[in-house]
């Protein structure tokens, strides 16, 4: 609900509206719901985006706000990328431990994102992936019941919550992304009005940064298809 927050500002801003004149429409996802397997194993990154794009092919909602990084590189043609929020911070959050050397031989860590499983272990075969999945309270209350004895955390979504001081910032040039991170997507259907709406004053080097890494990711998911796979609000 953050970004949806911000783009609901950012739109009013733009175009001198009141902020009634956005109306926030909260919509649960698959991919909030089903909380107990990876989501490579049941559908991937669709599941954050399926019930938003029936809704705006439905007429439902007008516009739709994701993570960049969970809408899938190949959309329908009905629905367009109208705009792309700047960019946060895009590195990971180290919470349970100082550093990734500091972490304890044997450690658990809790991540459900092969990216992030994949970076560790190269650097700390040692330590042993669980599976973790949900919002920032729930992963945090994971890590706190002793679920996972350490885990990782977007900076972008912590800062969003004002929780700027949980967890270490590891410094992100030695490791890789997820293409898009931390850009937010505003997505429009058919509402022609509205994407102009939606689409006035937009940064171009934002969507072509974007673009450049979804393409990215598009052609490693081609070659590594079973990595393709790893809460919203709509807007009204």
């Amino acid at each position: 609900m953050a970004q949806a927050h911000e783009a609901r500002a950012r739109l009013c801003a733009a175009h001198g509206w009141d902020e009634s004149a956005v109306e926030l429409v909260p919509v649960v996802a698959s991919g909030d719901r089903i909380q107990d397997r990876p989501l490579a194993e049941i559908g991937g990154k669709a599941l954050w985006t399926r019930e938003l794009d029936q809704w705006l092919v439905e007429g439902r909602i007008d516009g739709a706000v994701h993570s960049m990084k969970d809408v899938e590189t190949l959309r329908p043609e009905a629905i367009a990328i109208a705009a792309i929020l700047p960019r946060a911070d895009k590195a990971d959050r180290l919470l349970g431990a100082e550093s990734i050397a500091a972490i304890p031989a044997g450690a658990r860590i809790g991540t459900s994102a092969p990216r992030r499983a994949a970076q560790l272990l190269h650097l700390r075969p040692d330590l042993t992936v669980v599976g973790i999945r949900g919002n920032v309270a729930t992963r945090m209350a994971k890590l706190e019941a002793g679920e996972a004895d350490a885990t990782f955390l977007a900076a972008a979504g912590l800062d969003r919550l004002g929780e700027d001081s949980v967890g270490v910032r590891l410094d992100p040039r030695p490791r890789r992304r997820p293409s898009g991170s931390n850009a937010a997507a505003t997505m429009r259907a058919h509402a022609t009005c509205c994407a102009r709406s939606i689409t006035r004053k937009a940064m171009p080097k934002l969507p072509l940064n974007a673009a450049c890494s979804k393409g990215w990711a598009d052609h490693a998911a081609a070659r590594l298809p079973r990595y393709r796979a790893p809460a919203k609000a709509a807007l009204r």
